[in-house]
């Protein structure tokens, strides 16, 4: 069978596809549950082929993560922009509808695909990850109508991602927390959050 020559724009086109497959295959059905080879099956290449395009899943892994900041952060825009939706409705569904991701095409990294994506992860990879994880945070404050300055972003990062792990690990990876009490200990953990950042609203930064 004779050799497929691509064209850069074919290859690009192809890569793009890869990755939008990807998010889909791991929001519904989680980053560890996600193989490669789903991925590029669904796409309709070879693993070689795959491979020329990402080395590791962990590379495919970051690349999904990129993909979806923007739409989290339009996603956060069109709540606020919602004239139906009070400022605190608002946030309240964006929190809902990132800590349970699969109902919402979200990807949501849990503890262990947090553990082993750092293990994978060079360290300028690490640091650029780190970059635009502070960028979209920083975003998502100024979306709510918060100044943001870096103890702010920190701390909201921090407990952004504690009640979306929470969720995702109970019970598999907290096996003492008690899972008929799980979507009640998140819905608590999301309440505190945008009392947090009401809280946050309404007191404008030092001069």
């Amino acid at each position: 069978m004779p050799k497929v020559a691509y064209t850069e724009e074919d290859r690009q086109r192809i890569r793009q596809t890869l990755v939008s497959t990807a998010l889909e295959l791991m929001a519904k059905q989680g980053i560890q549950h996600t193989t490669v080879e789903q991925v590029y099956r669904a796409v309709g290449i070879s693993r070689t082929f795959f491979y020329t395009f990402f080395p590791t899943k962990e590379d495919l892994i970051v690349e999904i993560l990129y993909l979806q900041q923007p739409k989290i952060l339009a996603y956060a825009q069109s709540l606020m922009a919602d004239p139906s939706l009070t400022w605190r409705e608002g946030v309240l569904q964006f929190f809902r509808s990132c800590c349970y991701g699969e109902e919402n095409g979200i990807a949501v990294m849990t503890i262990q695909d947090q553990q082993l994506l750092f293990r994978r992860l060079s360290s300028e990879s690490y640091r650029l990850f780190r970059e635009k994880q502070e960028r979209l945070f920083g975003q998502l404050l100024s979306c709510f109508g918060i100044q943001p300055n870096q103890a702010r972003i920190q701390l909201f990062t921090n407990i952004s991602l504690t009640a979306i792990i929470v969720r995702r690990a109970i019970p598999d990876a907290l096996p003492f927390f008690v899972p008929e009490a799980g979507r009640d200990t998140v819905d608590f953990q999301i309440n505190a959050i945008v009392d947090y950042l009401e809280h946050l609203k309404d007191t404008p930064l030092p001069a």
